[in-house]
């Protein structure tokens, strides 16, 4: 699944268009390199994304087309 994608399905970021924004500001990075919004996720890899001064790190469990709300949290964990 691309990267982009990812993030919103997961909630991780809440829109796609801001998933791509962050992924062309070179501020998320798969397995500690820069990652475009393209980018093939798959389960295992890590994802570090930067908001402003905070890094969030997580963990890929699980990658799904569609996830309800309430399951979009078991789709990855926090490093």
């Amino acid at each position: 699944m691309r990267l982009d994608k990812y993030l919103k399905i997961s909630r991780l970021i809440k829109r796609r268009t801001v998933a791509n924004e962050a992924c062309d500001a070179g501020r998320v990075l798969v397995n500690d390199k820069p990652a475009k919004a393209s980018a093939q996720v798959k389960a295992g890899d890590i994802i570090e994304i930067q908001f402003g001064s905070k890094n969030v790190r997580v963990e890929v469990l699980d990658v799904k087309e569609t996830v309800r709300k309430e399951e979009a949290e078991n789709m990855y964990r926090y490093l």
